[in-house]
């Protein structure tokens, strides 16, 4: 049976991923809503859409198509973090399942009222967590969990991924909308090394700035050293020439390479989503745990291991 999409946030950056997702496993995109209209892009999937920049005409046209007889299954969600709690809200008490980005929430205590949410309403919260999804990071899972039961691993994670001074004049500039750095770029990397090693153990932060954080992680079968970074003179000297973007993760040495593909994994969890395999707000909440820890924590730069590209992080 064909099913119907809403997408909240549809003139956003990862929204084309979202149109993309939902026309390739057989879904209609029934109507959409930004407080952008730079929405052109929607003519390369679905132009017959409505399209709404306010969002209680949005609201009325999704109410309006159910009294019609339409059913909607979906709401897609791409808005800026701070809002997702409250969208996600609107998708489950409209009858239909939420597909929201990460993060899924700022706060664990979010995460409980979603809970209630689901519910009362007897409707579903799906995270996209697309690095559950890729290839290397499912056989570097696989990997650890042959491996010898009582083996730690010693991982470094890097993450540094250039932005312009726009950054900290939008939404994500500003913690209490996104959530700071680790909340905004780094939460599902956080997702991904729980899925791999295990509950978290301890966590120290090194570093918290508005361009860069680091810190050391420990899981149930991994010590990681962490380092992020938005600043372009933060990259490493081993960056390919004219690329503005430096992923790496090593476990006891090995480099794991998973740059191919990270961006083009949405269709693969939308039909994970209808599938009826859909991250859901239990498979969230360790992530969202750290990042919010992250986000008030002490700075304790002398405890625990530092990554190796944390001096330049501090001089960058």
């Amino acid at each position: 049976m064909t099913k119907n999409y809403a997408l909240i946030g549809a003139a956003g950056y990862v929204a084309p991923r979202h149109m993309k997702a939902i026309k390739a496993t057989g879904g209609i995109l029934t109507t959409a809503y930004d407080l952008n209209d730079s929405i052109g892009i929607m003519d390369s999937h679905f132009p017959e859409a409505s399209f709404f920049t306010e969002f209680e005409q949005f609201e009325a046209d999704v109410y309006a198509r159910q009294a019609g007889g339409e059913r909607l299954d979906y709401v897609g969600i791409c808005s800026p973090n701070y809002l997702h709690k409250a969208h996600i809200g609107f998708a489950l008490r409209a009858g239909a399942d939420a597909i929201c980005e990460k993060p899924l929430v700022l706060n664990p205590s979010d995460l409980d009222d979603l809970v209630t949410l689901e519910k009362e309403t007897g409707r579903r919260v799906n995270s996209i967590l697309q690095l559950r999804l890729h290839p290397a990071i499912i056989a570097l899972k696989k990997k650890i969990a042959e491996g010898p039961s009582d083996k730690i691993h010693d991982v470094d994670m890097g993450y540094f991924t250039s932005r312009g001074k726009w950054y900290h004049a939008s939404w994500k500039g500003f913690d209490q909308k996104s959530g700071g750095i680790a909340t905004n770029i780094g939460v599902h990397f956080y997702d991904m090394l729980s899925f791999i090693f295990g509950p978290v153990k301890s966590s120290v932060v090194h570093h918290r700035a508005e361009d860069a954080a680091a810190g050391y992680l420990e899981f149930e079968k991994a010590r990681v050293r962490w380092v992020l970074s938005i600043n372009r003179s933060h990259l490493p000297p081993q960056t390919p020439e004219g690329q503005t973007t430096y992923r790496s993760i090593t476990v006891d040495g090995d480099e794991i390479e998973f740059s191919g593909g990270f961006t083009d994994l949405h269709t693969t969890s939308y039909q994970t989503v209808l599938d009826g395999h859909g991250f859901g707000l239990d498979v969230v909440r360790p992530s969202i745990e750290v990042v919010s820890d992250i986000r008030t924590a002490a700075i304790q730069p002398n405890v625990g291991e530092q990554h190796p590209d944390f001096a330049k992080v501090i001089g960058g």
